[in-house]
Parts: C-alpha cells; sequence; structure tokens
C-alpha cells in the first residue's frame, strides 16, 4: 500500500480536515506528523501560553486519531529534514499540508517543496483550512488584497464557502514511524493560571455550547466587558483545533443578528490573514507609516513597565492587563482600549505592545495580533487613524457598574457603581484607603502629545 506524509501546521483536528482526507481519498496510509520547529522560539514566537496549550491540542489530536486506528508522529527540528526524513522512512509517495498566509509558513512551503521535488515527491498545499476562505480568493480591481475591512466583508459574504468535510472513520498509519513522546502541558514552567484547556474535543464542545446558547446575545452583549458574552474559540481557531469554515457554516445555520454578528468577526480574522499573506512584511512594519516618532529612553520604558503590569492608574486598563496575564486571554473590547492607550495616550511604538501580547496570549498569531495592534496605532487598515479611545469613557461605557474592574483590580473592590473607574476623585481620606496608583499621565496631556506627534489636530 502507498503512503502519503500529512504534515500538521495550525491545523490540530481531524474533523474538517482537507489534507487529512485528500491523503486518505488517495486510498494511501498516512503518517500524521507535526514537527516541533525551534524556529519559532527563536524568531520570537514561542510562548509558555502557547506550548500548554499546544500540548493539549497534540495528545487531543493522537487521541482523535488513535480512535481510527492512526497515531500522530511527532519529530522535533527543522520541518523539511523532519518530512524529508519520515518520507524516506515510510517510502511515501507525497506530503499534505494546510497553506499559510505568514512569510515564515510560505518560506517553509517553498523550501518543503523544492526538497521534495529533488527526493521526486510531491507537496500538496490545500487552501481554506486554517481560515474559510482561500487568502487570495476575492480580491479588489488593481490590487492583490484588500486594504479596507468593509468592501472586503461584502465580497467575502457573497463567496460560497467550501462544505465541511466528516472526520475520517479509518486512519491506517504505519506501525515502523519513529516519534517522540507527547509534549504535555504539566512540563511548559511559567503557565497562566487561569488558562484555558486545549484540544478539538474541548474545542467542539465550545462551539456547540456558544452556537446553543451564547451567540443570540453575541450582538447586543460583544462588548461587555463584565458579561463576558464572546465565544472565547479564538485559540481554538489559531491552533486550528476548530474549522473557522464549519464555524461559518454552523453559525449562519443557526441565524439571527448575533450569529451574523459572530460571522462578521470571523471574517475579520480572514481579513487580517489576507493582508498578511500580500503583505508579510507587515508583521513588523508599518502597513501605513505615519512617520511617528515612537517614545523611548528610561521615562517611556517605566510607563511600558507600568502598562505591563496593569498599573497605569486607569482602571479599565489596568484591569483588562491583569485579565491577560492570569488567563492568557483579553476580551476584545479590552484589546482595543489597551492597545490605544498604548500607543496613543502613552505614544510608545505598537510593536511593544503586540510583542508583549505575544508573549501571553494563547491566540496570539501574527496576522491577527499584528494586524489588530497596528489598526489601533493607525498604522494600519483603520479608516481613522487618528482615533483615541477615553479609557474612562470607555469603562463607563463597557463595565457601567465596575464588575469586571472590580474582578481584576482586586485593590479597588471596595469601590461601588461608575466611582472605580476614576479613584483619583475621592476625597483625601477615602483616596488613602486604595493602594492603587493614581493616573500616570493625564489623559489630555496624552491626547496633546499624540496629535503633535501626528501632526493633526483631531482624534476621537
Amino acid at each position: 500500500m502507498n503512503v502519503s506524509v500529512v504534515l500538521f501546521t495550525s491545523d490540530l483536528r481531524v474533523h474538517d480536515h482537507p489534507p487529512l482526507r485528500a491523503a486518505l481519498g488517495r486510498g494511501h496510509e498516512v503518517v500524521p506528523l507535526f514537527v516541533r520547529d525551534p524556529a519559532v522560539a527563536r524568531a520570537g514566537h514561542g510562548a509558555p501560553n502557547r506550548d500548554a496549550f499546544l500540548a493539549d491540542c497534540l495528545a487531543d489530536l493522537d487521541t482523535g486519531l488513535r480512535e481510527r486506528g492512526g497515531r500522530l508522529v511527532v519529530r522535533s527540528g527543522d520541518p523539511v529534514a523532519e518530512v524529508g526524513a519520515v518520507v524516506r522512512e515510510a517510502d511515501a509517495d507525497d506530503v499534505h499540508m494546510a497553506a499559510g498566509c505568514s512569510g515564515f509558513s510560505r518560506r517553509r512551503e517553498d523550501r518543503l517543496r523544492r526538497a521534495l521535488e529533488a527526493d521526486g515527491r510531491r507537496l500538496y498545499v490545500h487552501d481554506a483550512v486554517v481560515t474559510a476562505l482561500p487568502t487570495g480568493a476575492v480580491t479588489p480591481d488593481g490590487s492583490d488584497h484588500y486594504a479596507v475591512f468593509t468592501p472586503y466583508f461584502r465580497r467575502w459574504s457573497r463567496e460560497r464557502l467550501r462544505e465541511p468535510l466528516a472526520a475520517p472513520r479509518v486512519v491506517r498509519t504505519p506501525r515502523d514511524i519513529r516519534s517522540e513522546d507527547l509534549p504535555a502541558r504539566t512540563d511548559v514552567p511559567t503557565v497562566s493560571e487561569g488558562l484555558a484547556d486545549g484540544g478539538e474535543q474541548e474545542g467542539r464542545r465550545r462551539l456547540a455550547a456558544w452556537l446553543a446558547r451564547g451567540v443570540d446575545a453575541y450582538e447586543e452583549g460583544h462588548d461587555d466587558l463584565a458579561g463576558d458574552a464572546t465565544s472565547r474559540l479564538s485559540p481554538y481557531l489559531h491552533f486550528g483545533a476548530v474549522s473557522a469554515t464549519e464555524a461559518v457554516h454552523r453559525a449562519r445555520s443557526r441565524g439571527g443578528a448575533g450569529a451574523e454578528a459572530f460571522v462578521r468577526q470571523l471574517c475579520w480574522r480572514d481579513f487580517h490573514h489576507q493582508v498578511l499573506a500580500a503583505r508579510p512584511d507587515a508583521a513588523a512594519d508599518d502597513y501605513r507609516t505615519r512617520h511617528d516618532h515612537w517614545r523611548r529612553g528610561k521615562e517611556a520604558d517605566a510607563d511600558l513597565r507600568a502598562w505591563r503590569e496593569g498599573r497605569t492608574g486607569y482602571p479599565v486598563v489596568d484591569a483588562a492587563m491583569r485579565q491577560l496575564a492570569h488567563e492568557g486571554w483579553m476580551h476584545n473590547r479590552g484589546r482595543l482600549l489597551t492597545a490605544s492607550f498604548l500607543t496613543k495616550t502613552l505614544y510608545i511604538d505598537w510593536r511593544e505592545g503586540a510583542r508583549h501580547f505575544l508573549d501571553l496570549l494563547v491566540d496570539g498569531d501574527v496576522a491577527n495580533n499584528q494586524l489588530n495592534w497596528q489598526w489601533m496605532a493607525g498604522t494600519g487598515t483603520d479608516s481613522r487613524p487618528n482615533r483615541v479611545l477615553n479609557p474612562v469613557i470607555q469603562g463607563k461605557r463597557y463595565d457601567p457598574d465596575g464588575a469586571y474592574v472590580r474582578k481584576w483590580v482586586p485593590e479597588l473592590a471596595g469601590l461601588e457603581g461608575p466611582a472605580v473607574h476614576e479613584p483619583w476623585k475621592l476625597p483625601g481620606l477615602d483616596r488613602a484607603r486604595y493602594d492603587y496608583p493614581d493616573p500616570m499621565v493625564e489623559l489630555s496631556d496624552g491626547l496633546a502629545r499624540f496629535r503633535q506627534a501626528r501632526g493633526k489636530d483631531q482624534g476621537a
């Protein structure tokens, strides 16, 4: 019997998996392979929370494959070298994998294709595995990608998605292919205490529960910080434990305003992937430069440190940063306002914030993290690049009774109602009761500094 290798990357599932189904459809035995690439850590993209979640996903993927008669083979090293070694050990005809969008993943595909072709083998790269639509499926006239979300969303919404694929019933894997032991979450140090469990089984459970009970309230409640009315599916989408294509299909079948709003967020994910696929340098460079001269030096370093630690003196900012540290995840509204505060109010380089988020976020991928940061910094695709989110107004609007702040900033738990958003306004003796810093900068001063730096007398 002939053999194919299926190289898993950001698609750690057995349901709706085109590369796996294509390999099995050829009547081949299959070697399901995951390569732990040390270049990921060397490039600064390794993080304990993602390593721990990855360990859960790999264990769950191995379980799913074993239930079908197969198993996961794990190797460590350069992916091209390790895939080549497995191909030779199994005498495989071909390799199947999901298409990536980053410069890193594209270079890996190119290297692997050349190496396999030199050895008389073939590489099949499958689209719409990591994203709902292939990254280059829709393009505007005169450009290789959409730079504005709304027209992209209109086109994306009219496209026909491929149908989700059922999980295979049987996976036959050669017995004599060597595998390393699976990594374990317990072997990863300094993992956030509240990190969620990973894996396809958990992801599918959450998706089903979300569509059954949570999505209907999403349109009205997705910005409610204390209500926590988001799907929390982003880590499972990032690791491919949940298929974006299947999620869109199931949400559309559910129907309603909440499901439509959820699908729109899934489209944002595809949008950022197609931007990065066309402009891979946007992972580190301004997509649209504003010629910023970001603050540097000791004072800026101290401000950055206070922001990271959740000690800015603005309670909703600090609450969001502490949620990130505890859970390895942050509410989307919190991501927006903390990014605005760092880049617009403190006028510190968006790359510093993006790096800190990547150090902690379990869902931190290059496309969504970097391009969301650029959107908020005004160097990305936002049509209002100089908008500034006021953290006091944002706190009162999206955490009106202060429950989110009191949960994550326990120093202020004794303050009731919206007063928790402005503790510096308390009378002297009352203020002294709370071990919480005063604001590190006046919002008006930060806004004036930003406007001067950008040469714009506008904001929001």
